[in-house]
């Protein structure tokens, strides 16, 4: 059951929210479901392609791309606090990831409680091909939208992402 789907059954007396015939004072909330809606249907599509093509999955994904942009490597603390999530889902994600020789981990000689992970070669031979196929996907999910929707989307949600930002600190 996805939020909308919780939020129609929870409150069955509420109109559509996506509807175009609510008045304006809705609004606002009809374009957060929306938005909220468009981000679950190609999130979804992403998981389900990395997990079929490439066996994977979207944290993997995420923690390897991570990797990537910092070829020294990251601390695990690092990693966890870039991708939100808990030290305890980077360390599994990592574990696996380490026992297909895709990462390495060593230990910090200054602190031995924590640890350095990077790629191996291996690693990022197969985030590249991932990711250039990633960027495929991303392209033909957009490819749809004329060049002026992606560019007017692509604005509003900058100007979104200005307002939203100091609130979310």
């Amino acid at each position: 059951m996805n939020e909308t789907t919780s939020l129609t059954f929870a409150m069955p007396d509420m109109p559509d929210l996506e509807s175009s015939a609510l008045p304006d004072d809705h609004l606002d909330l009809r374009l957060w479901l929306r938005m909220l809606t468009c981000c679950n249907l190609i999130e979804s599509e992403i998981r389900s392609r990395l997990r079929t093509e490439y066996n994977t999955t979207l944290p993997r994904f995420d923690l390897m791309a991570q990797l990537l942009r910092a070829p020294a490597g990251m601390k695990m603390s690092d990693l966890s606090r870039r991708m939100m999530v808990t030290n305890g889902n980077i360390t599994g994600i990592t574990d696996q990831l380490e026992k297909e020789g895709l990462v390495e981990r060593t230990k910090v000689a200054s602190d031995r409680r924590s640890s350095v992970v990077k790629l191996t070669a291996k690693g990022k031979r197969v985030f590249r091909k991932m990711a250039q196929a990633h960027e495929q996907w991303i392209q033909s999910l957009f490819g749809g939208l004329s060049d002026d929707s992606r560019n007017a989307l692509f604005d509003a949600l900058a100007e979104l992402k200005a307002v939203a930002r100091p609130l979310a600190s």
